[in-house]
């Protein structure tokens, strides 16, 4: 796996079609059984393991701008809370994210996002502050199970980049998501400088590693579809 390859190909050979910023990205991570995991990834995809183990993250943050190229940020979808489920996966030796939700608290943004990218966007009502870099996030769905997260979180340490081959390098440095709809399996490539990442303290239950980055600027590149050496199951 070469991630750094990655981002140079998405570089090269596209060109961004919607720019994020995302603050203060808490990223929770923690083991999970392959068992329970598989049954829950659509066709095409197989779950990318770290020294054989899987392993599912939970992030909360803040999105600060959104804004499609040459367009200015979305009317009203300027910046919102967001809270984001996925796990690593891996298509025809690509890596990448597959996310189980997408919670936001901007309707139109959460539409928009399920109508065009087929991302598992859900509307939530959410509160995030800040106050002297100790960060409370609060999210409760508002249809279905009305699911309901919190967070408290703040950083220990001075940010630096992971180290490469570490668990931290292979868990935020994604350059790739993949989706699902209709029985097809799409890719969106992403781009960003590495995390620089802080060590955190964090009351999230079952928190095994945690990591807080206090600013991300993210590019995301047009959707595609995957290819299939055999045909998707109908």
């Amino acid at each position: 796996m070469d991630n750094i390859a990655d981002r140079l190909h998405s570089f090269v050979r596209k060109q961004w079609i919607m720019a994020q910023t995302w603050e203060h990205v808490l990223f929770a991570h923690w083991q999970v059984s392959k068992s329970q995991l598989m049954p829950l990834l659509p066709a095409g995809l197989s779950l990318d393991l770290y020294h054989g183990t899987a392993w599912v993250s939970v992030l909360p943050f803040y999105l600060s701008t959104l804004r499609p190229r040459f367009l200015p940020p979305f009317p009203g979808a300027k910046a919102f809370p967001e809270l984001n489920v996925r796990t690593y996966v891996i298509h025809e030796g690509r890596p990448g994210i597959y996310f189980f939700s997408l919670d936001a608290s901007h309707f139109l943004a959460v539409q928009t996002a399920r109508t065009f990218f087929h991302l598992p966007y859900v509307h939530a009502t959410m509160t995030f502050t800040e106050q002297q870099e100790s960060i409370q996030f609060w999210s409760r769905r508002n249809t279905g199970s009305h699911a309901e997260c919190t967070a408290s979180y703040f950083p220990m340490s001075q940010p630096k980049p992971a180290a490469p081959g570490s668990l931290a390098h292979w868990l935020v440095e994604r350059y790739r998501l993949y989706t699902s709809s209709s029985k097809h399996l799409y890719y969106q490539d992403i781009d960003h400088e590495p995390w620089q990442l802080q060590k955190t303290a964090a009351n999230v239950k079952a928190i095994e590693v945690a990591h807080n980055a206090k600013r991300q600027d993210v590019w995301f590149f047009q959707k595609g579809k995957c290819s299939f050496k055999k045909e998707l199951p109908k």
